[in-house]
């Protein structure tokens, strides 16, 4: 390599790394606040372990660290636990109610944990805890609030912290002009008991969402309100309402994520057909309601998931949505595998999911839903329900499917249904009790069937 290239590559890697000034917090400025005030774009502040009780407004390009390295604590990295921003409580009369740390175009914050910004209500969440949310007020559930840490009209980086105990949403990202912004990063946080959600994401944010782990949050721990970042790999547990929410034309990528033991589903949905995320192999397992609820005429894909021993439905849909529900692993739930509530006009296509061994019917089909029905593999290995149940003023086409179960019938029909191309096996063939049909008819439905196997039913 000629020494003039040698030289400029090496000019180029150093500009890189070490751009700017380094300042030390409390070595050289006293607070967090007088170092970033007297620092310039690409500078980096490090800051020393204690507790500084202020709240901060970062400047573009600041490089905001605790001191220390990246060696394990006890929940978050050591050097976040140690290293403290505490915003001081609920502020006087008077005082403008900012972040606790509000972030600035390009700047970054890295390894602190952030708290008592607001007021925290034990009281409160333990109330709503008990009761699952069911009182929150819908509006407020995708506020910006006054956030532990918030980036709004804005792109920066926030990684490493610890954010709890706050008065609102733990991290909020609100977007300005999405057409310009570059996408914020929100990774390896740990978001719990805060009186918001842990991460909100809201009007056109765009956002990598990563590895977070957002728990025992008042709404639910990753939340969108009309923004559709990339949420993937994050863990969220115990919050109050879904481990992971979208409302309000939200349309997210959400993937390879862990809800469970969330109060309400493990990934909830809603409000309308500009709300069609898609929702691809996350686990939601042992949640309060469905593992993935879609409500409200939302219109997602719910793709290659497993949804394990829900308290409700593996996977449930209300309210007029319409979900695409494809190549699902549902086992174990409580309810249904799938379940279709009662609605007025809801459309839905099940097709290459795995439904077994959940307390009620593998998929049930109430009044108001039209389902298509193809190529799933549905059973069920006991007790006395359909595998299949279609109600009074519901349509179904069940094609291609192969439908097991020692119950009443592997498809009860109340509605409309199209069975073609199905294999329906009774499993074990019972010479009393109860009826035992392949396909059970009831008055006043209507059928239309050709090209299905039947075995081991009496009926």
């Amino acid at each position: 390599m000629k020494p003039n290239l040698l030289s400029a590559l090496v000019f180029t890697l150093t500009s890189i790394y070490v751009e700017g000034a380094i300042f030390h917090v409390p070595e050289d400025h006293r607070t967090i606040q007088d170092a970033i005030d007297a620092a310039a774009p690409g500078d980096e502040i490090i800051v020393s372990e204690g507790s500084y009780r202020e709240r901060i407004r970062l400047k573009p390009r600041i490089r905001l660290r605790s001191a220390g390295n990246d060696r394990k604590g006890k929940i978050g990295l050591a050097r976040a636990e140690r290293t403290v921003i505490d915003g001081g409580g609920i502020l006087p009369a008077g005082r403008e109610p900012v972040p606790g740390v509000s972030m600035a175009q390009g700047s970054i914050i890295d390894g602190f944990t952030v708290t008592n910004v607001g007021r925290y209500d034990d009281a409160r969440w333990s109330e709503n805890h008990a009761t699952r949310g069911a009182n929150q007020p819908h509006e407020h559930i995708g506020g910006f609030g006054v956030p532990g840490i918030g980036a709004d009209g804005l792109s920066g980086r926030i990684i490493n912290n610890i954010v709890h105990h706050n008065g609102h949403t733990g991290i909020a990202l609100r977007g300005n002009n999405p057409e310009k912004e570059q996408p914020s990063l929100v990774e390896k946080n740990i978001c719990y008991r805060n009186m918001g959600g842990g991460i909100g994401i809201m009007t056109h944010a765009r956002a990598r969402i990563l590895g977070n782990a957002c728990f025992e949050n008042f709404y639910a721990g990753i939340g969108h309100n009309n923004a559709s970042p990339l949420v993937q790999g994050n863990e969220c547990s115990g919050n109050i309402r879904a481990g992971i929410g979208i409302s309000e034309g939200a349309s997210p990528t959400v993937q390879r994520n862990k809800c469970h033991h969330n109060r309400r589903a493990g990934i909830g949905i809603r409000t309308g057909e500009a709300t069609k995320p898609i929702v691809e192999d996350n686990d939601c397992y042992e949640n309060g309601m469905a593992g993935i609820g879609t409500d409200e005429g939302s219109a997602p894909v719910i793709r290659a998931n497993r949804c394990l021993r829900n308290e409700m439905a593996g996977i449930g849909a209300r309210h007029d949505a319409k979900p695409v529900i494809e190549h699902n692993e549902v086992r174990g739930n409580k309810l249904a595998g799938i379940g279709f509530e009662a609605c007025e006009n809801g459309i839905a296509i099940v097709r290459d999911n795995i439904v077994c061994e959940n307390g009620m019917v593998a998929i049930g089909v109430q009044t108001g839903w039209k389902v298509q029905i193809i190529n799933n593999t549905l059973s069920r290995p006991d007790g006395m329900p359909p595998v299949i149940m279609v109600f009074k003023n519901a349509e179904a086409i069940i094609d291609g499917n192969t439908i097991a179960g020692p119950g009443v019938a592997g498809v009860r029909l109340g509605g409309t249904a199209e069975i073609r191309n199905n294999i329906i096996h009774g499993r074990k063939l019972r010479p009393i009790g109860p009826p035992q049909f392949g396909v059970w008819a009831l008055p006043g439905s209507h059928l239309k069937m050709s090209g299905n196997s039947f075995k081991t039913w009496r009926h």
